[in-house]
């Protein structure tokens, strides 16, 4: 059994800032459970373009509000209790709304190292 608090991870390198917000890796790769999962954390009024070629992932809302926007403009209000998932690899937006910051729990198949991060100046979407 494997037993994790988030406050436990803060001061291991599986806290990681990747790009725009912060990613608690709570289980990974190593953990050899098949996928991993992350409390994340997207900076009030930060807007990230996203696109994981390598990895499909859910995330399922439990703070804050924002948004999801398509390659083709279509925009998904997320707020607690909303869920999306990139379930063909999707190139998006993902913002966090102006007056706090937006919290998801994040499920990535397959699994992260939980080193990885991203690079929200770079052009076209960041991903891994």
């Amino acid at each position: 059994m494997i037993i994790r608090r988030k406050d436990d991870i803060e001061s291991t390198n599986r806290h990681v800032h990747w790009g725009n917000g912060t990613s608690h890796r709570m289980l990974v790769a190593e953990d050899g459970m098949g996928f991993t999962v992350c409390h994340t954390i997207v900076h009030a009024g930060t807007s990230t373009r996203l696109q994981y070629n390598n990895h499909l992932e859910a995330c399922y809302c439990i703070a804050g509000t924002g948004w999801v926007e398509e390659a083709d403009g279509v925009r998904h209000a997320i707020e607690t209790g909303t869920l999306y998932a990139l379930d063909q690899h999707d190139d998006h937006i993902l913002t966090a709304g102006p007056g706090a910051d937006l919290v998801l729990v994040s499920v990535f198949n397959p699994p992260l190292t939980g080193q990885e991060t991203h690079d929200p100046e770079q052009d076209g979407p960041s991903g891994y």
